[in-house]
């Protein structure tokens, strides 16, 4: 986090890597993650030096997942399946698209 940054920031901060990290992301990635995210949050509410206009006038980063988590349910991602399908050695996985890995997975 930058210095001087205000303990709600740095709470969004910790948050946000946790989030990804839960998700799969690695250490470094979550990081970088949560701190974008959090910089263009400070950006969009005049906390920053500097601020792109992308930064201050795109749509909140809250805002966007809202948007995204109505889309309903897509199930596991292409990775987790074919992750699953080498656990379970299926062969020509490498082949195979989501739809594909789903059906060898027998998944619904």
């Amino acid at each position: 986090m930058p210095r001087g940054s205000s303990p709600k920031r740095e709470r969004q901060y910790e948050h946000i890597k946790e989030s990804a990290e839960d998700r799969g992301e690695s250490t470094e990635r979550a990081e970088e993650i949560a701190a974008r995210t959090v910089n263009k949050e400070r950006a969009r509410h005049g906390e920053s030096k500097t601020s792109s206009k992308l930064s201050r006038e795109d749509m909140s980063s809250g805002e966007r997942g809202g948007k995204r988590s109505h889309s309903g349910a897509q199930g596991r991602t292409y990775d987790q399946l074919y992750e699953e399908a080498k656990r379970r050695n299926i062969d020509g996985r490498s082949k195979m698209n989501k739809a594909d890995l789903t059906r060898a997975l027998g998944d619904s």
